[in-house]
């Protein structure tokens, strides 16, 4: 059978080279499709994975409606290691990430005993029984408080792979270090090389480079208003030999264009 030139065979491998635990992120909110808030928890959710090693495969932005979030829960729990929803976890009308997490699993939402009494402690004089809607939790959800010094009043729900966040910044920020330690794995090592020239001129040399070192990942990214350089090359990898490696080629290959190398 010959291949049709207009859906052409992608030539770039499936798999991604640095493999590992990945992780999907979900923001739930109608204040995020508006623009009425600018999202910030993708961003931090990102950069802090990598640095435990686990690689972010996709972020998704859904509204506050059910069949959304439990279809990209379901999707993400299957295809990804871990995955973090953000938002829709208060006392409001439109905060429904808690029974869309537990239909997307099939459970039932039950009143959780000892989150409600955490609840009804910490708020003190400005508690309502509509806080406690907070307390409702899939039936088969895990609570973690983290470990000292990181524990906190406020525990982090889990229910298998899913880590349900609350959308406020400073507090997703701060559940977050509870479980940061849990997802921990080998570290990823990063290089960067800085060059004076356009990204079609140094091509053939990345895909040297790319066939030669399969398990390390190279980015390419053009700056239009740098002023010393116009591509930043950026090289990763799971082993310090393997992305030392393809540095060193790289630079062989690039003689005079390279600028710098971080």
């Amino acid at each position: 059978m010959s291949q049709n030139p207009s859906n052409p065979t992608p030539p770039f491998p499936v798999a991604h080279p640095l493999h590992g635990p990945t992780a999907g992120i979900l923001l739930i909110g109608e204040e995020l499709l508006s623009g009425k808030v600018v999202d910030e928890n993708a961003r931090f959710l990102v950069k802090e994975l990598r640095e435990l090693g686990v690689l972010t495969r996709r972020i998704e932005v859904v509204p506050d409606e059910p069949d959304e979030i439990i279809a990209a829960v379901r999707s993400m729990s299957a295809r990804f290691s871990h995955v973090f929803t953000a938002g829709g976890v208060g006392a409001t009308h439109d905060d429904v990430t808690m029974a869309s997490v537990a239909a997307a699993f099939g459970m039932e939402l039950a009143r959780n005993n000892e989150l409600a009494a955490l609840i009804r402690r910490s708020l003190g004089d400005s508690f309502s029984e509509r806080d406690l809607r907070m307390a409702d939790l899939p039936s088969g959800a895990t609570l973690h408080y983290g470990a000292p010094p990181n524990s906190a009043t406020w525990p982090v729900v889990t229910v298998n792979n899913v880590f349900v966040l609350p959308g406020v910044p400073a507090i997703l920020q701060r559940k977050f270090a509870l479980i940061a330690d849990s997802l921990r794995t080998s570290p990823i090592f990063a290089r960067a090389i800085y060059i004076d020239a356009t990204e079609g001129n140094i091509a053939h040399h990345l895909d040297a480079v790319v066939a030669g070192f399969p398990l390390v990942s190279i980015g390419s990214y053009p700056h239009i208003h740098a002023i010393d350089y116009k591509v930043k090359v950026t090289l990763d990898g799971r082993t310090h030999v393997e992305v030392e490696g393809a540095v060193e080629a790289l630079l062989g290959l690039l003689g005079v264009f390279v600028v710098r190398a971080e």
